[in-house]
């Protein structure tokens, strides 16, 4: 279930305004959700790495911690989607490339290499990749990210499976009496994409920048510290 964002927004405004700290704006409310959504969402590859290598002592707890961890990132998974010589845009992690093979209808696993390895497998007959053993790399032209595969030929679909970046959540509004109100029928209103029990977490971070745009260290201050208790509590 996505996150509220208007209730993302009342909580921080309400916080924003206890002792009359300031008034955060739905364009800056905006922004550092944004900028939030990305932070946390970012963190769950590093926090996955550091729980990988937790010590075989560990192993049951560090478990738990990782399947927490890639229950949150199954949201952005996308799984066998059909794709063609460039990559979605709103991908952030390629996890696998398969080839359809025209002749048989087997589906090929493609292995990644670098565009120096792509090179040398070309540069003798003996070790061009059949169609059986598709190979690709990755590069950016104008029209935006791409792979190039070999054999070039023998294929007649691809699909990829990849992890995508977080849709940006906007809170849309009507300006009413010079009020703005949140107006949940716009047609680029956008909930938040996390995992619901992220919303305190992404609370504190918003609160954190929205005290640097007010010029209120204390209330960066207090955001930081309650930011970090919630990670303690994670990994505990």
């Amino acid at each position: 279930m996505a996150i509220s964002v208007d209730r993302v927004y009342q909580t921080v405004l309400a916080l924003a305004n206890k002792e009359q700290r300031g008034y955060i704006t739905p364009q800056e409310f905006n922004l550092f959700a944004n900028h939030a959504q990305n932070e946390i969402f970012e963190q769950y590859f590093y926090d996955l790495n550091q729980f990988l290598r937790a010590p075989v002592g560990n192993k049951t707890v560090s478990s738990d911690l990782r399947d927490i961890v890639e229950e949150k990132i199954s949201l952005f998974r996308v799984v066998d989607a059909a794709s063609g010589v460039y990559l979605p845009s709103s991908l952030y992690k390629l996890e696998a490339v398969r080839y359809g093979e025209t002749a048989t209808g087997i589906s090929r696993s493609a292995e990644e290499v670098t565009k120096k390895e792509y090179d040398t497998y070309h540069a003798a007959a003996l070790t061009k990749p059949p169609v059986s053993r598709p190979i690709f790399y990755r590069a950016t032209s104008s029209e935006g990210s791409r792979i190039y595969r070999s054999p070039a030929e023998g294929y007649n679909s691809t699909h990829i499976d990849y992890i995508r970046k977080p849709t940006p959540p906007n809170w849309t509004y009507v300006i009413v009496n010079n009020k703005a109100l949140w107006n949940p029928s716009g047609p680029d209103m956008r909930h938040f994409e996390l995992h619901a029990a992220e919303e305190k977490n992404l609370a504190v971070k918003i609160l954190k920048l929205a005290g640097v745009a007010i010029k209120d260290p204390n209330l960066t201050q207090v955001a930081g510290q309650q930011e970090g208790a919630y990670i303690q509590q994670e990994k505990s």
